[in-house]
């Protein structure tokens, strides 16, 4: 059964996310819901990123499934600015 992801994203609730990924981080197999998102900030990217990419380490698998356009949105936006030594949110150089 996929895990949803809050609908609430920004950096006040990156507390709350880490929380709700620690209680799976040991999963093999780990789908999360991103169809509720509705607002997200760098933080909260970067908290998933993490998380994945820490499980990823130890051979696990972690996939989003159902992204909300406003999820699949900030997540290009912040790859484009990565991609291109741009920080995303002051729009200086990285």
């Amino acid at each position: 059964m996929p895990v949803p992801l809050q609908a609430d994203l920004g950096i006040e609730q990156v507390t709350d996310l880490q929380a709700t990924l620690q209680a799976h981080f040991e999963d093999e197999s780990l789908e999360l819901s991103g169809a509720e998102v509705r607002r997200v900030h760098t933080a909260g990217l970067q908290l998933l990123h993490a998380f994945i990419r820490d499980r990823a380490a130890r051979g696990r698998r972690t996939v989003i499934i159902s992204p909300s356009p406003t999820l699949v949105d900030a997540a290009r936006q912040l790859a484009l600015a990565v991609s291109l030594g741009v920080d995303k949110d002051s729009g200086d150089p990285a």
